[in-house]
């Protein structure tokens, strides 16, 4: 007796199916990919109106705080300007894994000022027929460098692997303080050696003596230093 064995019937398989939520996940991933591509290029200009960023000012009033006579005259102010490269190496480790430079331009002022609170009586001398003056004033000073937002900026800002990641968890990502820092001591440095504050005795001098001149003072000498 011979028994015939058929070969078994190969299995279909049952595609499986995508669960409803990959599904859509990937429609919203698509969707994602297509408006900022659109925006990107230009392609779809409407999203980019659509997804603009609106700036709202609620900042406090601001509060006054205190209230300083002044007895300087400011005769003279300074506008400087400087490039700051400051770079950052770390000791064991390529520019390309930590370190830092930033190029930036800072500009700013310093003031150069005569402050007349110190003048004394002794300072001051008048002769009988009030036709002549002599005074003694204490030279000019610098005051502190103030630079301006409006004309500083960033050139450029290079930054290593892990310092883009600390950025990242920082409160003040990508801070220039200190090449504010560094740009603010350079104008000071540059005032010092600039003629400001001689410029600002003579501008003083050029004041004063037009004032008392103005008062029948027919003639006026003004001194500088103690």
């Amino acid at each position: 007796m011979t028994t015939s064995i058929k070969p078994d019937k190969p299995t279909k398989r049952i595609p499986q199916r995508m669960p409803g939520w990959a599904k859509v996940l990937t429609a919203v991933v698509v969707v994602l990919v297509v408006m900022f591509a659109g925006i990107r290029l230009s392609l779809l200009p409407g999203l980019r109106d659509f997804f603009g960023t609106e700036t709202h000012d609620r900042s406090g009033p601001a509060l006054l705080k205190s209230i300083k006579d002044m007895s300087r005259y400011d005769a003279a102010s300074g506008n400087f300007q400087v490039v700051v490269d400051l770079e950052k190496d770390a000791k064991y480790l390529p520019d390309a894994i930590r370190g830092t430079r930033t190029l930036y331009v800072g500009a700013g002022t310093v003031d150069a000022y005569v402050d007349l609170g110190k003048v004394g009586d002794k300072d001051v001398t008048v002769n009988a027929d009030r036709t002549s003056a002599t005074l003694r004033l204490p030279h000019a000073l610098l005051g502190t460098p103030a630079l301006d937002p409006d004309r500083s900026y960033a050139v450029s800002k290079q930054r290593g692997l892990l310092d883009r990641l600390g950025d990242l968890f920082s409160d003040n990502p990508n801070g220039e303080q200190a090449v504010q820092k560094l740009a603010v001591r350079h104008i000071g440095e540059a005032a010092k050696e600039s003629e400001l504050t001689a410029r600002a005795e003579s501008n003083t001098t050029g004041m004063l003596q037009g004032l008392l001149h103005s008062l029948g003072f027919k003639e006026v000498k003004v001194a500088y230093g103690t």
